[in-house]
């Protein structure tokens, strides 16, 4: 077996090449989830469809992104990273022009589920390449952290895109302009980074039934957690898909104890450290997910800001991760990984804590603060995060771990929005309850009458919200207390070792 080393054999060239190529196919791909949501009202109003209906395009995405990215990890340990991780970016391209052309609902969905498959292969794939060109563990860390703040970055930097696209050039150029950013990806692509794959490479089965199976308990679950809301979570429909994710995990969990080279191998959550990882992975991006996507709520209805001005708040944001993030990595081998993750899951929960403070008095500072605090949290152990499940993973198996995190990351931001949609909703009806009971009206007219109304309204929808930061925050502070046991590991030992070709 050849190691990789700094130059990747003969061709010379220098790590940090590699890292910002995979950093361009991750920016590109999480730039477009966040551009499109700024789409959505042109969209509706050009096919002349509903709110409710136009909801079914970003669904459409969630589910099939989430049900592929551990088939596009376990692909690219049998196949070579590489070559998948070129193969999802042309096909995420070609969706992008299909989307672009899209010429009603129907359509638009069956190009944004092309894009989403296409672009679930981004994570595992990117990931797994990152970890065997850095052998060293401070510098993958280093590394992990820098492309970590990509997805911030992407978060941030695509309302300030993507207005001015779709104010100048029309909705659809959002997702044409992918096409020329693209190509330069893939090209960059195809000239600096090598081939790895798993050490066992006479093993090439892959587990389709598993895969189906997998995908039938992904695509049931996410469906609820994404319509459970509006569909009632005791309703027939939300009913009927806990009843197949729950048998679907289950014939799942039976397929893959009898495989020798299953889709996902289930010693993964014998091994402590992974789980609690995962875990912990879990708990924050649960409470950041349901805080986020709270804030613009917030912010419009109460503040009124427009769609532009609220993304200019969460420019900080990107700052704050795109700095911690690094910072972060360079501890590696320094201090225990279960520290750095306490410690940033902590400075996460203060962020959203303070959330629990705004009022329709609120200024923009008031959001900024808690933003940079949030994101600086998330930023600061999000290194260490990926940089474990590296560490005590077998290289020949990386990239189907490493989709494991990005599904949890996945999963447990469906459940935070959820949660904390449903929290939201129950807490406002139960004070405008206790609010009305323990009000008195004094007025004379109608008007008055009115105000006296909208005013217990509004408290009860502040108050609301203050609820849900405070849970989110309780939460996310246990997440910090559960890292502290995550056992000790001797990071420095871990060496990569993978099969190069080319």
């Amino acid at each position: 077996m050849n190691k990789v080393n700094v130059k990747r054999d003969a061709s010379g060239i220098p790590k940090w090449l590699i890292l910002l190529t995979v950093i361009v196919g991750t920016f590109l791909g999480r730039l477009d989830q966040t551009i499109v949501n700024l789409a959505l009202p042109h969209i509706i109003d050009e096919f002349k469809i509903t709110v409710s209906a136009a909801g079914w395009i970003a669904t459409a995405y969630i589910l099939a992104n989430a049900i592929f990215v551990p088939i596009w990890g376990k692909l690219g340990d049998i196949l070579g990273r590489k070559k998948i991780y070129i193969i999802g970016f042309s096909i995420f391209i070609l969706g992008s022009i299909l989307a672009g052309l899209a010429w009603d609902l129907t359509s638009m969905i069956i190009f944004r589920i092309i894009q989403a498959i296409a672009g679930s292969a981004d994570y595992p794939t990117a990931m797994a390449i990152i970890a065997v060109t850095y052998e060293d563990n401070k510098e993958r860390a280093q590394a992990l952290g820098i492309w970590s703040a990509s997805f911030a970055a992407a978060a941030v930097f695509g309302p300030l895109i993507g207005g001015p696209l779709i104010d100048i050039l029309g909705w659809r150029s959002i997702f044409l302009i992918n096409l020329p950013i693209g190509l330069i990806g893939i090209l960059m692509a195809l000239a600096f980074i090598s081939e790895s794959k798993s050490q066992d490479i006479k093993n090439t089965h892959f587990d389709i039934k598993g895969a189906i199976v997998l995908g039938i308990f992904l695509a049931s679950l996410v469906l609820v957690l994404d319509q459970g809301a509006e569909w009632g979570w005791l309703s027939l429909n939300s009913i009927t898909n806990y009843l197949i994710a729950i048998i679907s995990l289950i014939y799942f969990i039976k397929i893959e104890k009898n495989l020798k080279d299953p889709l996902i191998d289930l010693k993964y959550f014998k091994n402590t450290i992974f789980t609690q990882t995962l875990l912990n992975n879990f708990i924050v991006f649960m409470g950041m997910m349901g805080s986020l996507f709270l804030i613009p709520i917030f912010v419009q209805t109460f503040l009124g800001f427009n769609a532009t001005q609220t993304g200019y708040i969460f420019m900080p944001m990107a700052f704050g991760m795109m700095t911690a993030a690094p910072i972060g990595g360079r501890f590696t081998g320094k201090v225990q990984p279960k520290y750095i993750i306490a410690i940033s899951t902590f400075i996460a929960g203060i962020g959203i804590y303070l959330f629990s403070f705004l009022d329709p008095r609120s200024t923009v500072s008031d959001i900024i603060i808690p933003l940079l605090i949030m994101s600086f949290g998330m930023g600061f152990g999000m290194a260490q995060r990926t940089n474990i499940i590296a560490a005590v993973i077998p290289s020949k198996e990386i990239g189907i771990a490493s989709s494991l995190l990005a599904l949890a990351r996945n999963i447990a931001g469906a459940f935070g929005i959820a949660i904390f949609g449903t929290i939201l909703n129950t807490s406002v009806e139960n004070n405008i309850i206790k609010l009305s009971n323990f009000s008195s009206f004094h007025g004379l007219t109608p008007i008055e009458f009115s105000q006296f109304t909208s005013l217990i309204t509004l408290k009860a929808q502040v108050h609301g919200f203050s609820t849900v930061y405070v849970i989110s925050a309780i939460i996310t502070f246990i997440g910090a207390f559960l890292a502290l046991l995550i056992k000790d590991i001797d990071i420095n030992q871990k060496t990569q070792k993978v099969h190069i070709e080319g």
